[in-house]
């Protein structure tokens, strides 16, 4: 029953992604849109409508997310195997692909909530599928981290009742100069830079590959991280003239940058492709803030490809090796799984950019626009030893999981007939070659020239080359031994924590609070308040219902002395 669950689901999503694929041609074609209303409620002249946006871009999107969670859940039949609760595991998965695909056909910003929350709630679930202590930590930091980006979009829906409508998409070019709507861009900025995960909200990505691997192929590439990026290319109209765009700029820029070194830093295979992600995000937020929208979703699409397939990869990897995700203990798995190495290698060159995979096309293009750009020199250094970091890590992995010598264990268990697996892996790996200049054919209605002189042309390259033989060599040495020579202890942890944001985020936020907390619990709840509520209150009513409890004792002297007693006190009063 299970096994069948996974065919049945793999087929129907894998059909509907051919149907969203034949259709984003068509609507490209005779340049269509298409918006169906549904009037849910109306309240006070403000109604409250289900709106569904069919452009060429969501239905690309669709087509995008719908191929990749159709594979991943193919993938899940193997790697989930021996999984009690696979149907759970399956409609958890479905869940969280329909809240992405409502929020890439919602122009309403209260259906955009929707599919922004179920994103949140349903990453909550997946993250702390493996229930341990390590993923209750993580589910909770990325749930929290996701409903600052939920405040911001309710407070957007309350700014939105100045205008007549939630559909955003019909303000976009009318209302640039308003208050309202620049306090709505800010918002929404701010929105998008929670879900990308964006310095100073980056801790929460490394954190969630608690969840399992098929969940980190379907979130790194096409669901929870791009939802902020897809949401400011709607909405990058508004966007394009703001200042905070321009800060937007300079912080995704450093995202990109301190992910690139962090992952040089790291020795856990799972968290090296998270902060290549977190990488590539800065990639696209920051040439969506020099207002190249169409650029940074061309990015968005073709990494999605070869970054679902990378983590398919490791979780193949990650299974031969006994769970095992240190890279130090691997090593020479090339000649045991020449498949999946394959599949790693050719995904990896695609990230790295090298000509004519699906990566090069996008990546090569932004960085030649931004040499064309007029900006300033940080911005252009960023980009580019952020490009390096990229060949840097790549290499490093490359060489650690593939070159060096095998680590583990002497008894070797290492097998490459996982055909499932194997089967839905090469579906991507088609993609990740072709999707590249299948899409440049696509999205662009006229070839892009850009000319440049010829060393800025060839800077990709140099910084490149640079990077690859960087990670060559320091692959080779201990990452630690090096620091002694070229910086000091504090600042390689520094670079290595990630420039302390997880400290920062988690722990410099939530133990003041914690310990607040504990303190009003010790001194109010369980001291003052017991005092004078609960126990307190007990005790008095206690001695006193003692006390009423012996007058009410059927004893004739006890009337007499009270009858006595009340006379006395009458004739003193009367006296």
């Amino acid at each position: 029953m299970k096994n069948s669950l996974c065919f049945i689901w793999f087929f129907f999503l894998f059909f509907l992604c051919l149907i969203n694929f034949f259709f984003s041609i068509y609507f490209i074609m005779n340049n269509m849109v298409i918006i169906l209303e549904w009037e849910v409620i109306s309240f006070n002249s403000l109604s409250i409508v289900m709106s569904i946006l069919l452009d060429w871009m969501s239905l690309l999107f669709m087509m995008f997310v719908l191929l990749i969670s159709s594979v991943v859940i193919y993938y899940s039949k193997s790697y989930m195997s021996s999984e009690l609760n696979l149907t759970r595991f399956i409609i958890l998965v479905l869940l969280f692909v329909f809240s992405m695909l409502l929020l890439i056909i919602s122009p309403n910003i209260i259906s955009i909530l929707l599919g922004w929350d179920g994103l949140g709630l349903v990453s909550y679930c997946l993250v702390i599928y493996y229930q341990n202590l390590k993923s209750y930590n993580a589910g909770m930091l990325t749930a929290l981290s996701n409903r600052i980006g939920d405040v911001f979009i309710l407070m957007v829906i309350s700014w939105m009742m100045n205008y007549g409508s939630w559909n955003y998409i019909f303000y976009l070019d009318l209302m640039n100069n308003d208050f309202e709507m620049k306090m709505i861009s800010s918002m929404i900025i701010m929105a998008a830079m929670t879900k990308s995960a964006q310095i100073p909200f980056s801790s929460w990505l490394p954190a969630a590959m608690a969840a399992p691997t098929p969940v980190s192929a379907l979130v790194h590439s096409s669901t929870l991280v791009t939802a902020g990026v897809y949401l400011l290319i709607r909405f990058n109209n508004l966007l394009i003239d703001m200042f905070f765009f321009k800060f937007l700029l300079l912080l995704s820029g450093l995202t990109m940058f301190m992910a690139g070194i962090s992952a040089n830093y790291e020795f856990d295979l799972k968290k090296i492709i998270a902060l290549s992600t977190l990488s590539q995000l800065g990639l696209m937020m920051s040439i969506l803030s020099m207002g190249m929208p169409i650029l940074a979703f061309f990015h968005l699409l073709t990494h999605a490809m070869f970054k679902a397939l990378l983590f398919m990869c490791a979780g193949v990897v990650i299974h031969l090796m006994n769970d095992m995700q240190d890279i130090r203990y691997m090593g020479g798995v090339s000649l045991f799984i020449p498949l999946t190495s394959l599949c790693m290698n050719i995904s990896n060159m695609a990230l790295c950019g090298i000509p004519f995979l699906a990566g090069f096309y996008s990546k090569d293009m932004i960085l030649e626009m931004v040499s064309f750009s007029n900006l300033n020199l940080l911005v252009f250094f960023l980009y580019y030893i952020s490009t390096g970091l990229t060949m840097f890590y790549t290499f490093r992995l490359v060489m650690y999981l593939m070159v060096n010598d095998y680590n583990l264990l002497s008894i070797y268990n290492l097998y490459d007939e996982d055909y499932i697996m194997l089967k839905s892996m090469f579906i991507l790996l088609f993609m990740s070659v072709i999707s590249g200049s299948m899409l440049s054919w696509m999205i662009f209605y006229y070839p892009y020239m850009i000319y440049l002189p010829f060393h800025l042309k060839m800077m990709v390259i140099y910084v490149s080359f640079l990077g690859s033989v960087l990670g060559f060599l320091l692959s080779n040495m201990n990452i630690y031994s090096m620091n002694k020579f070229i910086m000091t202890y504090n600042l390689s942890s520094f670079f290595c924590l990630m420039w302390f944001i997880p400290n920062l985020s988690t722990y410099g936020v939530s133990y003041n609070f914690l310990n607040f907390g504990y303190k009003l619990l010790k001194n109010i709840d369980l001291g003052w308040s017991e005092i004078y509520s609960g126990v307190g209150m007990m005790n008095i009513m206690k001695k006193y219902s003692m006390i009423f409890n012996i007058f009410q004792m059927n004893n004739f002297k006890i009337y007499l002395f009270s009858f006595i007693l009340w006379i006395m006190i009458s004739l003193l009063l009367l006296m």
